[in-house]
């Protein structure tokens, strides 16, 4: 039953997550509070470590989540789920797209898609965001502005965001970079 869950919980994530692999954070958010698979620090990590490995973001995540909850089934599981919906969405599209590419409905329909994947792409940042650079907890409890705020994980943000405009490197020596100061200075536990 739990490769089911597994596989459902997935497919809804890649049938309603329009945009790519960003935009279906909002539903692995939702697919942690209802499961309890994973916490929301945990699903930060993994967008890390998903984006610093190759692959698309979205199948990243499912494959990790569905190895930590069920195994190599569950693995399985969860990663055909998520990849099923786009698959049928693009054979379906794939035989209509000819006949009613030009037609005014379907225009308009390409427009307001993309709008939605941009405000859950928006929704995905603000959420990473919160959970990286922002203690929540620490602020609530003491009420200080300075509580607020992970100094170090926005100082290493900074710098990382200025070499990257300054510097040529691919991103990887970013993401390297990153991991190598998160270890040295302790970054866990912020």
């Amino acid at each position: 039953m739990l490769y089911v869950r597994l596989f459902l919980e997935f497919f809804k994530a890649g049938l309603f997550a329009v945009g790519g692999g960003l935009a279906t954070l909002p539903f692995l958010y939702a697919i942690s509070d209802a499961t309890g698979w994973f916490s929301h620090a945990q699903l930060a990590d993994m967008v890390a470590v998903s984006e610093s490995t190759p692959g698309p973001i979205g199948v990243n995540m499912a494959t990790y989540v569905g190895f930590t909850t069920a195994g190599i089934p569950g693995m399985f599981a969860a990663t055909i789920g998520l990849v099923t919906p786009s698959v049928i969405i693009i054979l379906i599209v794939a035989q209509f797209l000819k006949k009613f590419a030009e037609n005014k409905y379907v225009l308009n329909a390409f427009y307001g898609l993309r709008a939605a994947s941009v405000g859950l792409i928006a929704a995905a940042c603000f959420l990473v965001v919160k959970i990286a650079l922002l203690d929540i907890g620490a602020f609530e409890a003491s009420r200080a502005v300075a509580d607020l705020f992970r100094w170090k994980a926005l100082l290493l943000a900074a710098v990382l965001y200025a070499a990257m405009k300054k510097l040529s490197f691919h991103p990887v020596v970013f993401l390297a970079a990153a991991a190598v100061v998160g270890v040295v200075f302790r970054f866990a536990g912020v």
